[in-house]
């Protein structure tokens, strides 16, 4: 088990000082290491370490020589591959399909230290390097691409990525769990079916072994009708949302020519002691020592805590109900005090603790209070079109959790950063308050993301009125506060369905109340989600067509709207 002081190794000296001649399993991500359980590749990393698994990383690997894989020699057990904390296109890539001036992720914020669809390119780099070692792959761009999928950025449909990689087994969604079977399995020698928040995609005689006793398992759309009917896409996308229940999700599987894709249900999500665990692992909350500039995603967090896991809202847009769950769970109070408390004695700390969230910070101390009823639903979201009554609403776990970290010495700011979602705002009026006259840097980031229902809709967001509802309540208590603060709302422009007139309601609002925008977020249709589906096909979920702007001249004047705003 590596000790707090120590980071995972990335060299052979680092081993040596461990007292190691092998790595068991090696690590590649195209991210900068940071060791900080904000960074997914460090969860894993410390996992395994202390499991026992002689764990090494290398970081942003020159992608086209395979030696640069070879620094700590072949591992034992496996290769684990990752693009990072974020899809490397959309980490590349911007809406309008330019290069990006900054890679966070990345040392200095340079460019070009990863490739594009980099968990493709290192798979078949590490098979290049390793030979028949197994290659697992896991991570966002991973579980978001698992099946056939639209790729904005080529503009078109891609197969599984399993396909591409050659890789031999996919983690999708939170991967402690099924990395450790995983592990276990390659270690005394069995094979790689049935584990669950996993993906394979066996040969030909496999497969068709597989189809010969399917059983209850769930066939989706072809990958040739994919590609062939964008229908198809929409139709793929509602079954996928519809078994992602991982207490009664069925086995779902794609053709792909004469092979099958097949994934198993998805992992049960961790306990709240399950993920205490996790947290209390020996993170040195830094950057590897070999940087020698800062990471700016990095010092973006450096003193945040994650409170939760899980987002029961499954907004259209968003991957995180497909990758963490709708299942809330919510770290206990002592486990998220123990970690302000380290951070609080870390000689680099100044007294502000930035953000404590998630997801959705206001989620925190929420959960699915309906038992089987609850594990045997199927609707994509707990929050909308209405809040499910089996949701569980609290807002004391919150108000009480701030008013103890508050009181821990050396914290004197606590700042929620991470944004409120709004409907469960208004429904939490006393929380709503209390963190807007304490827990407020300035600015609090708000995400209406549109003012006209008919889009919000297609969202999954619930009408405009929960804005501007809170809008009134920032200001009265902000006032009440005597201080200078202001809300900072999140627009998307160019949403499917989203038309020039609609978002005049948007252009409206904002020349009303003099705001000008700080950030308009230009759609981007991310793999494998429902907006992704409506954009390809030019439909809603339910089969209605739907304005979509899909060129750059088609785009650009809803962003003109946006982005005219009035100065303060």
């Amino acid at each position: 088990m590596i000790e707090s002081e120590h980071f995972i190794p990335m060299s052979k000296s680092e081993m040596k000082k461990l007292g190691w001649d092998e790595l068991d399993v090696l690590l590649v991500t195209g991210d900068a290491y940071v060791d900080h359980p904000s960074f997914g590749i460090a969860i894993i990393g410390r996992l395994l370490t202390s499991k026992g698994y002689r764990t090494g990383i290398i970081s942003q690997p020159d992608w086209k020589n395979p030696e640069s894989l070879k620094t700590m020699g072949t591992p034992r057990i496996a290769c684990a591959v990752s693009s990072g904390n974020i899809d490397s296109m959309l980490c590349i890539y911007t809406a309008g399909r330019r290069m990006r001036k900054e890679d966070a992720y990345s040392p200095g914020g340079i460019t070009g230290l990863r490739p594009p669809h980099a968990v493709v390119v290192y798979s078949q780099l590490a098979r290049q390097a390793f030979g028949s070692v197994p290659v697992i792959i896991g991570g966002v761009e991973a579980s978001m691409r698992r099946f056939a999928h639209y790729d904005y950025w080529q503009d078109k449909i891609r197969p599984g990525i399993l396909a591409d990689s050659k890789a031999d087994i996919l983690v999708y969604g939170m991967g402690e769990k099924a990395i450790l079977e995983i592990l276990g399995r390659l270690s005394s020698g069995k094979d790689m079916s049935s584990i669950r928040g996993t993906v394979r995609f066996p040969g030909k005689k496999a497969s068709e072994s597989f189809l010969s006793d399917c059983g209850a398992s769930i066939e989706l759309p072809t990958y040739e009708d994919v590609t062939k009917s964008p229908d198809a896409l929409m139709d793929q996308t509602k079954i996928i949302e519809s078994e992602m229940n991982p207490f009664s999700a069925k086995c779902l599987f794609q053709r792909h020519n004469d092979r099958v894709m097949i994934q198993e249900s998805p992992c049960i999500p961790l306990n709240t002691e399950d993920l205490d665990k996790i947290y209390s692992l020996p993170f040195t909350g830094l950057p590897h020592p070999s940087y020698k500039e800062k990471i700016p995603a990095y010092e973006m967090i450096k003193n945040s805590i994650t409170s939760l896991r899980g987002c029961p809202g499954a907004c259209s847009f968003c991957g995180i109900s497909l990758h963490q769950g709708k299942f809330v769970t919510s770290r206990s109070r002592e486990s998220i005090l123990c970690e302000i408390r380290r951070l609080a004695g870390r000689k680099d700390f100044r007294g502000t603790v930035s953000d404590m969230g998630g997801p959705t910070a206001n989620t925190y101390g929420h959960r699915q209070s309906g038992g089987e009823i609850c594990e045997k639903c199927k609707r994509v979201s707990c929050l909308f079109p209405e809040i499910c009554r089996h949701y569980n609403v609290d807002q004391h776990a919150l108000m009480n959790l701030l008013e103890e970290a508050a009181r821990i010495p050396g914290v004197e700011h606590l700042f929620i950063s991470s944004g409120l979602r709004l409907d469960l705002a208004m429904r939490q009026k006393a929380q709503s308050a209390k963190i807007i006259r304490n827990n407020v840097s300035g600015h609090l980031k708000v995400a209406p993301e549109h003012l006209d229902d008919e889009v919000l809709a297609l969202m999954r967001k619930n009408p405009s009125k929960d804005f501007l509802e809170f809008i009134d309540l920032f200001r009265e208590e902000t006032e009440k506060s005597g201080k200078k603060q202001f809300v900072t709302p999140y627009f998307i422009s160019n949403f499917p369905g989203s038309t020039d007139e609609s978002t005049k309601k948007i252009e409206s609002f904002l020349h009303k109340h003099r705001w000008e925008l700080q950030q308009v977020q230009d759609f981007i249709p991310l793999p494998l989600t429902m907006a992704a589906a409506m954009y390809y096909c030019g439909k809603s979920c339910d089969g209605n067509k739907i304005h979509v702007n899909k060129g750059l001249k088609e785009r650009r004047p809803q962003i003109k709207a946006l982005k005219k705003g009035i100065p303060n």
